[in-house]
């Protein structure tokens, strides 16, 4: 199953992906209204989701227009320099411990949703990334073995990144949280559709049809189970919380010169059995 968040005739529906259409969920009496509330009840929710996608109605895909799979998630906590050789190509050492960072849930678009250059730059960036998205409440010091046992399931997100604002502090948080920077979908793969942790998946960033990026979810430094793990020593995870799992060598502020993304671009960010997350780039108005 894939499953996601769409908007159509001027309401957010949930539903499930399949070739040119989408099973509109929330339209099922009884079934799940929203992604968030599907995970929510667990195993149960998304098995009931699931048996709705039989008489759901369906809907062509270019009436639609897609959000982020969690449209509002409580945390977004992004790790940065979590695959070596990208921590290499800007000049870090392999981190001891991960570069935890947050994103804002106004950062965040949906598949096909241009990407906004902001006025105030032309140094936009992208990242391929995997998201894991928490299924129920991770308890606090949550051993590494139980950890993945709290992911409902994961989607592709690309960490769009204004790279001038990120260096003008020791904190990254400002260059990665402006408006409708940080596509996430279009699909929610449940967890157990996937190898565990999502490891081992090809990962692929394609700039107009480029490859710029290409790795495998197995070079992660820090796997989903022990980012959970160390997480959970600080902070409570929650339903509806996203996890951002870094990205690999090859974006566009490590190249010579510098590749920036501009109007007219498409980015593409693909993962292995998870999906292809594609987002056109416009400047901000």
């Amino acid at each position: 199953m894939r499953f996601t968040t769409f908007e159509f005739e001027g309401k957010e529906r949930f539903g499930c992906l399949f070739d040119g259409e989408v099973a509109d969920i929330s339209a099922i009496s009884g079934a799940p209204a929203s992604l968030f509330e599907a995970i929510r009840a667990g195993k149960s929710g998304l098995e009931a989701a699931g048996k709705a996608t039989v008489s759901a109605p369906r809907i062509p895909l270019d009436r639609i227009a897609f959000l982020p799979v969690i449209p509002r998630p409580g945390k977004v906590v992004c790790l940065g320099l979590n695959y070596a050789a990208h921590a290499a190509e800007g000049g870090r050492e392999k981190p001891d411990y991960p570069n935890f960072f947050m994103r804002s849930a106004t950062s965040l678009l949906g598949h096909g949703r241009p990407m906004l250059r902001p006025r105030v730059s032309q140094q936009l960036d992208f990242e391929a990334e995997l998201a894991a998205v928490i299924g129920r409440p991770v308890p606090r010091h949550t051993p590494k073995e139980k950890a993945l046992a709290y992911v409902a399931g994961y989607a592709c997100f690309n960490d769009g990144s204004v790279r001038d604002y990120q260096r003008r502090t020791p904190q990254w948080t400002i260059g990665k949280n402006f408006d409708a920077t940080g596509p996430f979908g279009p699909a929610f793969v449940p967890a157990e559709e996937l190898p565990p942790g999502a490891t081992g998946l090809k990962i692929e960033s394609r700039l107009n049809g480029t490859v710029m990026q290409s790795a495998n979810t197995a070079d992660m430094i820090f796997p989903v189970d022990e980012t959970i793990m160390l997480l959970s020593q600080c902070m409570t995870l929650e339903p509806g919380d996203v996890l951002v799992m870094g990205t690999p060598a090859g974006v566009g502020f490590a190249r010579t010169p510098p590749l920036w993304m501009k109007p007219g671009d498409v980015i593409e960010i693909e993962i292995e059995d998870v999906g292809l997350l594609s987002n056109p780039v416009a400047d901000e108005a």
